[in-house]
């Protein structure tokens, strides 16, 4: 099983923006990728995080631990609150529908000041400083 590691953010809401994730298997660096999306809201910069590390982490693994600091994000793919906004809505389709492709995905919150959401919160700043 891999993690994966998704942040997204925008500076204003909306406003330029920005996401990145990490793959790990364990200590193992697999893959790192950062991306401007240009103007859109905080939200829509978590999602995209975490629909397009799932689509690289299908290269690695059949199974995947994702991990935000978004707890709605992660609230959201587990099931536990709907989704209401339907720009949102979109892409938490587009999220489900992918996870079709793997034996098993997990959504679990991870604090902003945990090590590796350190690492994934750098990336995008780097990706909005660019």
């Amino acid at each position: 099983m891999i993690q994966l590691y998704t942040d997204g953010g925008s500076r204003g809401n909306p406003g330029k923006a920005a996401y990145a994730f990490l793959i790990y298997d364990g200590e193992k660096k697999l893959w790192a990728r950062k991306e401007r999306l240009g103007v859109t809201t905080n939200n829509v910069a978590e999602y995209t995080a975490v629909l397009e590390g799932l689509k690289k982490a299908r290269e690695f693994d059949d199974e995947v631990e994702v991990f935000s600091d978004s707890q709605l994000v992660v609230r959201q793919l587990s099931g536990e609150y709907k989704v209401k906004k339907r720009h949102l809505r979109k892409l938490y389709t587009k999220i489900k529908r992918l996870e079709a492709e793997f034996k098993a995905v997990s959504y679990s919150h991870k604090p902003r000041t945990s090590r590796m959401q350190k690492l994934a919160d750098r990336l995008v700043n780097e990706a909005l400083d660019s």
